[in-house]
């Protein structure tokens, strides 16, 4: 399955999450399955965003854009970085 691993940090956690919210139904258009939010502990305003998609074709076309670029100008978000992960295996212990 493939995964999207994004780290970025933004201005303000409470402006970002918002515009987040509200572009749940354009994510899910363009196949985004599920996430996890995750911070760093020590800066709220470092978030780790993990994402599920069909295919990593669909997830760089959606992450790379231009709509999504406004987006993130919105939600303040600075240098981004895309990680774009191939699963090979899972486990519950």
């Amino acid at each position: 399955m493939p995964h999207v691993l994004i780290i970025h940090e933004v201005a303000a956690y409470p402006a970002w999450k918002a515009i987040f919210d509200q572009a749940l139904g354009i994510r899910k258009n363009a196949g985004e399955i599920s996430y996890q939010l995750l911070r760093y502990d020590n800066d709220a305003n470092t978030i780790v965003h993990f994402s599920v998609w069909p295919s990593l074709e669909c997830a760089r076309r959606f992450f790379e854009s231009p709509e999504l670029v406004d987006i993130r100008k919105k939600a303040g978000v600075k240098a981004p970085e895309f990680i774009y992960l191939q699963e090979i295996e899972r486990a519950v212990l």
